[in-house]
């Protein structure tokens, strides 16, 4: 396996063992995590600002040299100031940073993108997931991209674009009647007979790594301010962990002085994590009867709930839950107050800001992350509008 200068493998944290880097997936169910030797790292703003973004921006802090990367272009996606929002939060400043630029219009193109140069490293021919839809489209057109098979495993409620755009990538998907967790059931099942390359996140290591590059973008985006909280919207467990472990590397890293707070914002009708923060649990129980329109955010039993609850407490963060209508509401909101268009789960994000608005500074500036573009969920939002009778 190609790998940069500084990686050094991935580490079993639990175990405390260091595995070298043709370890593909995780030892008899524990998480791995890639590390690098940061003495031998040598980064500064000015040599980050002088690069354009692209895989080789981060080299040294992925594992993966960036000539052996499989990509699309993803990434560089821009932070829009919206002086509307701030003003109707009470704060300075209110940027989001919009993911629905990216190749397949979500931020899992940076997950898939690594993990997918990953599985070509280690000779895969096969990749498999289960998923909502998103990451199903995502994955395959970066399988297509490096000349790999995708299998996607998806629920029966997820959305038609997703699902026609993983066949017209060249996937093969397997829809599965039901929920997300009947969609997980029937890939472990099917993993079960088939050499396939896992790149479920935490089964692979490189999921949760492809996603630091949206906080290293954000605040170098931000001018090095650390902002007063970062609200992302719960569709899965990688994307956070990694985002929090971007920002612990560059304040080691002496690029920053100070971890920025992040906040998991989910559905009151599906909010494991929430309840995990508030009760001060160390991981999630899960939900029993998960019951969102929001698909993307029904995780009733996320994988790497720990780490996610060890990264918003580590940051001075927190979890807020809103109700769908609350998160549609928003989701609108953002489009018609500023134009930016915002995909349903996202709303969660706006509509967790204006839950905690009050705790803000009127000097503070907060960052939202917009998970994915609008047109994936356009029919839900337009039903929402329709229910309003607009």
């Amino acid at each position: 396996m190609e790998t940069t200068p500084a990686f050094r493998g991935v580490l079993c944290p639990e175990a405390d063992e260091l595995f070298d880097a043709t370890t593909s997936h995780h030892p008899e169910g524990a998480i791995l995590d890639p590390v690098y030797d940061y003495e031998a790292i040598d980064l500064s703003r000015d040599d980050l600002e002088s690069q354009s973004f692209g895989p080789e921006k981060y080299e040294q802090l992925l594992p993966i040299p960036s000539d052996e990367f499989v990509s699309l272009g993803e990434g560089g996606t821009p932070i829009i100031d919206c002086p509307t929002l701030a003003a109707e939060l009470g704060i300075e400043r209110c940027v989001i940073k919009d993911e629905g630029t990216n190749p397949t219009g979500t931020l899992l193109d940076r997950e898939s993108a690594l993990a997918v140069s990953a599985a070509r490293q280690h000779g895969a021919t096969d990749v498999a997931l289960a998923t909502a839809g998103d990451a199903g489209q995502s994955v395959a057109a970066y399988a297509a991209r490096a000349g790999i098979t995708s299998h996607a495993f998806v629920p029966s409620r997820s959305s038609f674009l997703t699902k026609a755009m993983i066949n017209v990538h060249g996937g093969d998907m397997t829809v599965v009647e039901g929920r997300i967790n009947d969609a997980t059931a029937a890939y472990e099942d099917t993993m079960v007979e088939e050499d396939w390359y896992s790149v479920q996140p935490f089964e692979t290591p490189y999921r949760h790594e492809g996603a630091k590059t949206i906080m290293y973008e954000l605040l170098e985006q931000l001018d090095w301010q650390v902002p007063d909280a970062v609200f992302y919207p719960f569709e899965g467990s990688a994307a956070l962990v990694g985002m929090a472990k971007a920002a612990r590397e560059f304040r080691d890293l002496g690029l920053i002085d100070t971890l920025p707070p992040l906040y998991a914002a989910q559905s009151e009708a599906c909010a494991p994590i929430v309840e995990a923060f508030d009760s001060g649990a160390s991981t999630h129980d899960p939900w029993e009867v998960p019951d969102t329109v929001c698909g993307n955010l029904e995780r009733p039993d996320p994988n790497g709930s720990e780490l996610v609850l060890d990264a918003l407490r580590e940051s001075g963060g927190g979890a807020i839950a809103t109700s769908d209508e609350t998160i549609l509401e928003s989701a609108v909101t953002v489009a018609s107050h500023e134009g930016i268009e915002m995909g349903v789960s996202a709303g969660a994000a706006a509509s967790g800001a204006w839950e905690l608005h009050e705790q803000f500074d009127e000097r503070d500036t907060i960052a939202i992350i917009n998970t994915a573009a609008g047109r994936k969920d356009a029919d839900l939002l337009r039903s929402h509008l329709m229910r309003q009778g607009i």
